[in-house]
């Protein structure tokens, strides 16, 4: 409850749309890099790759995309890349089925 004893609702954090999002620098890149380290060699392979492709045009929203992607299990990120699966519930976003379908066309 607030001061005003009016209930507390959760804010979800805003989304940024394609149309805004910027280039991500070198130093917010180096980062998302190490944060997608994984610890099941399939996933890595995926990631590098996309890396490989994308890493000088990624947007800040498709690392948004990947960053909520990473905070997945190993096996869930790998259900989600040889396609067992489809994005569901807080990751039915633009932002993740964005950079899953650049993660998915790097095989």
């Amino acid at each position: 409850m607030s001061p005003d004893k009016t209930p507390c609702t959760k804010i979800a954090k805003p989304v940024m749309s394609v149309e805004s999002s910027p280039v991500i620098d070198e130093r917010a890149l180096s980062k998302l890099r190490w944060r997608c380290r994984r610890g099941l060699l399939e996933n890595d392979l995926f990631i590098e790759r996309f890396f490989d492709r994308y890493a000088q045009s990624l947007t800040e929203f498709q690392a948004e995309g990947l960053r909520e992607l990473m905070d997945l299990s190993d096996n869930d990120l790998l259900d989600l890349l040889l396609r067992r699966k489809e994005p569901e519930g807080d990751l039915a976003r633009d932002d993740v089925h964005e950079v899953l379908a650049l993660l998915r066309t790097t095989s």
